[in-house]
């Protein structure tokens, strides 16, 4: 049996070496580049592949795959939006995904950017750079004074709400599907419009599906409260740029918290030296922006997620190699 893997980076080599010795009958390999039309033939001889990437999983590379007999390929990820179904099905092809790595790591992003922004800590930075220690006009709000709409109540949204919970905020939630603790709480909104009413916090925690795009439109952000905050760790693609952008020079949405941008591939995973470099002028405009976070889509980022990621991933290929059915499958064609 052999699975080769892609875009492996070095900090997963320790977790990927202890894969390896704990399964001595698997041969891997691996490379540090993506999964494209010239890399595909890399995969040659393997049973299944192991993968991540941000960037779109091309008909031209799933077409060498199926031509080298690879029908297996498990993601490191959650998210598996940037897959056609339709090759899938073409192929006959087997998909896995790693369902939970740690919401604990994504929720303890979005709780602490919800916090920065609160008690806005970027402003104080900004002074200390400037050698101002004095206390006005920053002052911060509480986390007990504040209703968070928590949109999304999977494990991650979970986390979250029990987190914010113990900081001492009123929590309301909205999903399609409930969960029944929370249900039993009676945390649930009917609609997403008395989320955006009542929120002063609203949090993201939902995948991206072709329902939900831009989801936090012109209209959407017209619904919210004066002064709303609004983070997201999910997906760039839930929120629309020009309607945040706008919202936020209208003073409509006080701060930002954001993990994953639309158009991130613009950006994300190169040094640019300077945000002067970027090249895509609305990302540029929100990371120039004291009351905008910005991180480069790691909230997942930590050691347990890493080791997990390369764990469970590793496992469900080699599942579905010898012919098992995973609970991490997200689409097979029979």
């Amino acid at each position: 049996m052999k699975i080769f893997a892609y875009g492996i980076r070095d900090d997963e080599e320790p977790s990927l070496r202890n894969w390896k010795k704990a399964n001595p009958d698997v041969e891997v390999d691996h490379t540090d580049q993506t999964l494209t039309p010239a890399t595909a033939k890399l995969a040659a001889g393997s049973d299944g592949i192991v993968t991540l990437q941000t960037t779109p999983y091309d008909r031209e590379s799933l077409q060498i795959l199926n031509d080298e007999g690879i029908k297996n390929i498990s993601i490191r990820n959650v998210g598996y939006d940037n897959f056609n179904f339709d090759d899938l099905a073409d192929f006959d092809m087997k998909l896995t995904n790693v369902p939970v790595y740690s919401p604990n790591a994504i929720a303890e992003h979005a709780v602490l950017m919800i916090g920065r922004l609160l008690r806005r800590i970027p402003e104080v930075d900004v002074k200390f750079d400037n050698g101002d220690f004095t206390w006005a006009p920053t002052v911060g709000k509480e986390y007990r004074e504040q209703t968070v709409g928590v949109i999304g109540t999977g494990h991650i949204g979970r986390v979250a709400i029990q987190m914010l919970q113990g900081m001492g905020s009123k929590v309301i939630a909205y999903d399609v599907f409930h969960n029944e603790d929370i249900e039993k709480q009676g945390l649930y909104v009917d609609s997403l419009e008395e989320l955006y009413k009542e929120a002063d916090v609203i949090t993201l925690h939902v995948p991206l599906t072709s329902d939900n795009a831009y989801m936090i439109d012109e209209k959407a952000i017209s619904q919210m409260k004066d002064g709303v905050y609004i983070i997201n760790c999910a997906r760039g693609e839930l929120i629309s740029t020009d309607a945040l952008i706008a919202g936020l020079d209208s003073g409509k949405i006080a701060g930002a918290g954001l993990d994953v941008l639309d158009h991130e591939n613009n950006v994300f995973g190169q040094k640019w030296g300077s945000i002067d470099n970027l090249p895509d002028p609305k990302i540029k405009n929100l990371a120039e922006r004291i009351n905008v976070i910005m991180t480069p889509h790691n909230a997942f980022y930590t050691e347990t997620a890493i080791r997990n990621m390369i764990e469970i991933s590793f496992n469900s290929n080699k599942d579905l190699i010898e012919g098992k059915i995973p609970d991490t499958l997200v689409y097979s064609k029979k």
